[in-house]
């Protein structure tokens, strides 16, 4: 789970979404139908199986374009039909659904019921073992009433059921593709969306063509194709040259300069993600809570988002960010206070400080993080050794081996919704993999159960504030700064967006001709 959480930020970090300056929109230039659109990115996708994908990297290759749920979230993060054109609580364990008729999927097969069935069934047997069943598993039966009305039958009520059929998890997928390919399915996707899977070159690129049967509005262009081009001044020069028309991933540091260019533009909007340095409480000497207060109340997040991030993002208070449910802007983290964080040193039994490690990835912008906080750090007497591992070696520690002690990182929500962060990363047993702060709260985890059960919107929002307040006063984490989307886009297209989860959207881009 940390995995999808922490590879959102590959996009990151808050403000609405910016237009090009008008004087770029004077430009004549015409919107026509196809083209292909070309999209440079820092890495490729790795899995496009919607019930093993761990990224939002690899999953908004395919989420919204090869892939569609039972319904989806608009603009404004309001969940709204699309395979299922309704649905209604029959009760509190009975979900009913009815479906779109006359869709089908990419390799002929029609969407109905047995579909939803089989697609669900999938996700949640042992024996695929998907990372994803856990999302799934308050689900105890998949029951076909008619063709095109299922229900789905809980074993306890679950309120963010709705909000995890609208994310990449709740993916369609052809029943004919599910026995054709079985695991290899990760590299053959077969959904109802509006692009078809053509190809993909591990390493290099995947292409998707549009798709002429789609059941809704077709999309303007005729074929999208992911790059990866690891290097980010190759990224943007592609797009200044005009061999690429969206580069994601770019440095904060070129937003001024990019920002003056006729030749494009950079896009921000509010993602729905949080960076943040994390503790393993169950490594000494973070299992004293006056220590985790102590490095907490050292660490200047203010001066880490101008110095590292270019005033990219807004100072985080808590573990989510303000666009996801659940959200307490009430949530205070600790003031950045010396004296106060020497004398809880002290009285820790550690007057004169200590070493420790700090692990991260090999990403610029964490690295850099790592090497301000080492810094301030240094002002309490605590010599914090910077640890820089690849990302895979990064995953495997905080989620396996859990040798880690400080941890750079961050993570996305692909939901909206608090359960999905909150449950998979701060519950002692439902976190799994997710726990990696190794954290135990019976209080906790009851807030979290009653989270996920309770109906009354109002109700849930205190309750996941009673949550963050505890995570906070537990020094579990410093937040650092909410995320911003960010990417730089040729002036010739119109319409890309990318939605707060961190998914490109492209059922609007044009190629100006």
């Amino acid at each position: 789970m940390i995995g999808l959480l922490l590879a959102v930020t590959m996009l990151a970090a808050c403000s609405m979404a910016t237009e090009p300056p008008a004087e770029k929109e004077d430009l004549p230039a015409k919107a026509v139908e196809g083209g292909t659109l070309t999209i440079v990115r820092m890495s490729d996708a790795g899995n496009l199986d919607p019930h093993f994908i761990s990224t939002i990297n690899a999953a908004s290759v395919v989420h919204q374009k090869v892939y569609e749920g039972l319904v989806r979230r608009d603009a404004n993060m309001v969940i709204v039909p699309q395979l299922a054109l309704s649905w209604r609580q029959v009760s509190d364990l009975v979900w009913e659904f009815k479906l779109r008729q006359g869709v089908f999927f990419h390799d002929g097969t029609p969407f109905d019921a047995t579909a939803v069935k089989r697609t669900l069934d999938r996700v949640m047997d042992p024996k695929i073992a998907s990372p994803r069943a856990a999302m799934f598993d308050k689900i105890k039966q998949i029951k076909i009433v008619d063709p095109y009305t299922v229900q789905f039958i809980l074993e306890r009520p679950f309120t963010p059921l709705l909000s995890i059929l609208a994310s990449h998890e709740g993916s369609m997928i052809s029943p004919k593709a599910i026995e054709q390919y079985g695991r290899k399915l990760a590299e053959h996707p077969v959904g109802t969306g509006p692009f078809v899977f053509r190809s993909w070159e591990p390493g290099n690129q995947i292409v998707l063509d549009k798709n002429q049967q789609y059941w809704g509005d077709k999309p303007k262009i005729d074929h999208v194709i992911f790059r990866v081009v690891a290097d980010d001044q190759k990224r943007i020069a592609m797009v200044e040259n005009g061999e690429a028309h969206v580069a994601e991933s770019i440095p904060v540091q070129e937003i001024d300069r990019l920002s003056a260019s006729n030749r494009l533009h950079v896009y921000r909007s509010e993602a729905l993600g949080t960076e943040f340095i994390g503790f393993n409480v169950a490594q000494e000497p973070l299992n004293d809570i006056r220590v985790r207060q102590a490095i907490s109340s050292a660490i200047e997040t203010g001066a880490i988002i101008k110095g590292v991030y270019n005033n990219v993002g807004t100072q985080a208070n808590s573990p989510l960010g303000p666009k996801v449910f659940g959200y307490s802007s009430s949530v205070q983290s600790y003031p950045y206070d010396l004296n106060k964080a020497r004398e809880l040193l002290a009285k820790a039994g550690y007057p004169n400080g200590f070493s420790i490690h700090m692990l991260t990835y090999d990403r610029n912008d964490r690295v850099m993080v790592a090497q301000v906080i080492r810094s301030q750090l240094k002002g309490i007497g605590i010599d914090a050794k910077i640890d820089v591992v690849s990302y895979a070696d990064f995953v495997t520690t905080i989620e396996k081996t859990r040798t880690h002690q400080i941890f750079v990182s961050g993570w996305g929500n692909a939901t909206g919704d608090a359960d999905y962060n909150q449950y998979n990363l701060f519950h002692t047993m439902g976190g799994g993999a997710g726990n990696s702060f190794q954290y135990s709260n019976q209080e906790l985890d009851r807030l979290l159960e009653a989270g996920r059960v309770e109906s009354d919107p109002a109700k849930r929002l205190a309750i996941y504030a009673k949550a963050q307040e505890l995570e906070m006063q537990d020094a579990l984490l410093v937040p650092i700064r909410n995320l911003e989307n960010l990417a730089v886009i040729s002036i010739d297209v119109q319409g890309f967006s990318i939605s707060p989860a961190g998914y490109l959207m492209l059922d609007q881009v044009s190629i100006q001709k």
